[in-house]
């Protein structure tokens, strides 16, 4: 009896891998100046993770993965990546989606739990965004 509860449960989780919500691939650029950014993601109406990179004219390249939660219209996460210095970083990210862009957000970033975030208290600022991301197609 013991086993066949357990071979019936773990039928059950195996089956409930595939009820997953699927990701859509999109794939961002953004030039400002001489520097680019490319954001390629993953995402659904939940969350999305991917490959985030900043290409700075003359200073170096920063590259790494981003994940988070898509709240509205606004994807916030964390963006963990290594430094041209060759230092690993994580800061939060937030992006606007509007007309069929990606505003990268501008805020105070605070700890808590010593993980860097956004101070709530302060807004996050989208009209002056360093990069613009609009989706390639293919």
């Amino acid at each position: 009896m013991r086993f066949f509860l357990f071979l019936c449960l773990l039928i059950v989780s195996c089956n409930s891998k595939e009820n997953k919500e699927k990701y859509n691939h999109k794939l961002y650029r953004a030039v400002n100046n001489k520097d680019t950014a490319v954001l390629d993601i993953h995402i659904n109406n939940k969350r999305f993770y991917g490959r985030y990179e900043i290409s700075r004219y003359g200073y170096g390249k920063d590259s790494g993965d981003v994940k988070g939660d898509l709240r509205g219209d606004t994807l916030r996460g964390d963006y963990y990546y290594i430094s041209f210095g060759g230092n690993w970083k994580r800061i939060p990210i937030a992006l606007l989606q509007k007309d069929h862009k990606l505003f990268l957000g501008n805020g105070v970033i605070g700890t808590y739990f010593n993980l860097p975030c956004f101070v709530p208290e302060v807004p996050i600022e989208y009209n002056n965004s360093e990069f613009i991301f609009e989706e390639v197609t293919k």
